[in-house]
């Protein structure tokens, strides 16, 4: 589906334009057309591929999806992939996005993700001196509008990993909390996916030989990359929160299972103290002076008791009671 085709000159917007002038706009000095598409079909990509000169295995790229996010240059035109991190209902939902980025032409195809990119295209307008660079300031400002985005995310796994950790000690359950922490995990995980490879690829965009697109553009890709470095950074101190609170909740299970383990075997003792000694009595030998004996019946509970109340004190003295 087209979501908008804009042609800009010299950093100003011309006009919204169809793909039939697209054509005539790029033919002009100093003018570029920036397209964006969401979810498009193939006769789409394929118009825009013959409208801008595509390579073709990048626009198999963009049709297809689910590609790791990288940056690939093809004779002077730059392809790029991002992925979209939107977070609904306390979960992340992966989208992605492919930019084609030409001197004369962007073209931007969202797939599976709603949130759209009118903000940084209003940011691109309200620029005109950096829009002036073309389709390289372009390419900066819906990176880094990406990479914006999940920052909120990352927040929110922050906020839910401090919640968890407050509640481990407490007096709950604690599989919840063992599920919970591996839900943070798994979410760390898909934001380290969208972002340790564009860390990467992102480097190429300010160092070493830089494609012609970015040239006058260093600082700002510069800045993409130190975001994508905090939060990776970021990333990798939480997912060893996470890994420390699930070793801290494995203990504390540990410890109350031998809580359990030595309060019952206190129990026991308790209880096999007067079994041995009725046992020994209850062998029914004739030779067994203590039978016959007037005292024999009360001396008996009397040590029964004894040596359990002893070792009901000792217990609670060693803390297994």
């Amino acid at each position: 589906m087209l979501i908008n085709c804009v042609a800009y000159q010299n950093g100003r917007k011309l006009a919204d334009i169809s793909i039939a002038d697209i054509s005539s706009y790029i033919a002009r000095p100093d003018c570029f057309v920036w397209v964006g598409l969401k979810d498009p079909q193939p006769t789409e990509l394929d118009a825009m591929r013959n409208e801008f000169g595509l390579h073709e295995l990048a626009v198999e790229d963009a049709q297809h999806g689910h590609q790791r996010p990288k940056i690939e240059e093809y004779n002077g035109s730059l392809f790029v992939v991002l992925h979209l991190i939107e977070l609904q209902n306390d979960e992340l939902n992966v989208g992605e996005m492919a930019i084609f980025a030409g001197t004369k032409y962007v073209l931007s195809v969202r797939s599976r993700a709603e949130r759209g990119f009118t903000d940084v295209r209003a940011r691109c307008e309200r620029e005109p001196e950096l829009l002036r660079h073309g389709a390289g300031y372009v390419l900066y400002a819906l990176m880094d509008g990406v990479v914006d985005r999940y920052f909120p995310a990352l927040d929110s796994i922050e906020s839910a990993i401090e919640d968890i950790e407050e509640l481990i000690f407490a007096d709950q359950p604690a599989r919840e909390h063992i599920e919970a922490l591996y839900s943070a995990k798994r979410k760390l995980t898909v934001l380290k996916h969208a972002t340790e490879p564009l860390l990467e690829a992102t480097a190429k965009l300010f160092g070493g030989r830089v494609p012609q697109l970015c040239i006058a553009l260093h600082d700002y890709f510069r800045d993409v990359y130190d975001h994508l470095l905090r939060l990776n950074q970021a990333i990798d101190s939480l997912r060893d929160m996470v890994n420390t609170g699930i070793s801290v909740t494995i203990s504390l299970i540990s410890i109350q299972e031998h809580a359990v383990t030595k309060r019952l075997a206190s129990y026991g003792a308790l209880v096999a103290v007067p079994t041995l000694i009725a046992g020994v009595y209850g062998m029914n030998f004739h030779n067994m002076p203590e039978l016959n004996w007037i005292w024999g019946y009360p001396l008996a509970l009397l040590l029964m008791g004894g040596i359990d109340i002893y070792l009901f004190y000792r217990f609670r003295q060693a803390r297994w009671l």
